[in-house]
């Protein structure tokens, strides 16, 4: 039978923190978690049931007076030594001590829905928000009549019971959280009829939420304590608001910049016209200028999403579309085959152009995006 001491590396006059100590470092190279060699679990084993003979000073005694170490204390004395084991471990002994009745609430998300002109200028909007909330009856304690729970007569409030087991170094005991209370040390003798003792209850609440200008869509407003109260009458997590921005008739937005197409006809575009369009701030002139090609971006400063964070405003970006007649009267074509004519224009005259710019730089990006 190998000597117990030189197993955990101490003197015999080793005092019980050294032996602690000692054990500690042992225990953590050998543990199963660490090392599943079957050879060095089973010293594992042989270390543990070491320690536990030299930690309690009556076995110790013993020992240290002849008696025997594994068959004489592991077996038949229970593994008396455990909590010393879990305290050489974790610092502590092995109970945790009941659960708190009182607990954090949850997060709450709720999803509105606004304009392009709300999420440009911002906007107020009451919002119905079904979730948990204190109960009105008995105020959190779950309790009728302002009682407080009582101690679990099984646990005595420890939240949790004992049971020793059997294994391959003796008796060990462990500690589970108790039945009769759930682990919470304490029963609720006459729960509250109004939340069945749980403290909160179901209610719908209507709740003012300030949407700043330049919201977007997936942009998210936190609304501190205004989630579901927790278990107990708990502190209440956060309310979420969601944004969503509905799609504008014919605006679109990219970012602080809002795009428009304004239609125009040949005639106008190369003469040079001023359109009046609606904007988000109201009618605005457009001076589509003499010449204007189709596909022109024309931007009007200041008239497009207030940028959320650094303040100001985008642009307006309206894109000219020149519309080319398709059914001409007889009149009409003799007229246009003289302004030809006077262009020095030919029928059939075309070529092809410089790839660095026009139509064909926006098909390649549209490809290379």
């Amino acid at each position: 039978m190998a000597d117990l001491y030189e197993m955990l590396g101490v003197a015999r006059e080793a005092s019980a923190d050294e032996i602690k100590k000692a054990y500690r470092k042992i225990a953590r190279e050998l543990h199963p978690d660490v090392n599943p060699d079957p050879a060095v679990q089973d010293k594992f084993k042989d270390v543990t049931a070491a320690y536990e003979v030299l930690s309690d000073p009556q076995k110790r005694q013993q020992y240290d007076m002849g008696g025997q170490g594994f068959g004489g204390f592991g077996g038949g004395q229970g593994f008396g030594g455990f909590s010393d084991i879990m305290d050489a471990f974790f610092g502590g002994g092995g109970n945790r001590g009941p659960r708190a009745r009182m607990r954090q609430g949850q997060d709450a998300l709720i999803r509105v829905q606004v304009t392009l002109a709300e999420a440009c200028f911002g906007t107020e909007r009451e919002i119905t928000v079904e979730s948990a909330v204190v109960c009105p009856k008995c105020t959190g304690s779950g309790c009728i009549d302002g009682a407080q729970p009582s101690t679990c007569a099984v646990c005595k409030g420890r939240g949790e019971t004992q049971q020793v087991v059997r294994s391959v170094i003796g008796q060990v005991m462990t500690s589970r959280p108790c039945n009769a209370c759930g682990g919470y040390g304490s029963v609720i003798q006459n729960p509250c009829r109004e939340c069945a003792g749980e403290g909160r209850v179901r209610s719908r609440q209507n709740i003012q939420v300030k949407i700043p200008a330049g919201v977007e869509t997936g942009n998210r407003i936190q609304l501190s304590g205004r989630g579901e109260v927790g278990h107990g009458g708990g502190p209440a997590g956060d309310l979420y608001v969601e944004i969503v921005e509905i799609d504008h008739d014919y605006l679109i937005r990219e970012g602080d910049t809002l795009h428009m197409s304004l239609s125009v006809s040949m005639s106008a575009a190369a003469i040079g016209t001023t359109v009046t369009v609606e904007s988000l701030d109201g009618p605005v002139d457009v001076q589509v200028k003499a010449g204007t090609q189709s596909g022109t971006p024309i931007a009007i400063k200041g008239k497009g999403m207030t940028r959320l964070r650094h303040g100001g405003r985008g642009d307006l970006v309206v894109h000219v579309e020149v519309q080319t007649p398709t059914k001409l009267s007889r009149e009409e074509e003799e007229l246009l085959k003289k302004f030809a004519d006077l262009r020095g224009e030919k029928s059939g005259d075309a070529h092809v152009k410089n790839p660095d710019g026009g139509i064909f730089s926006k098909i390649k990006g549209a490809f290379t995006k």
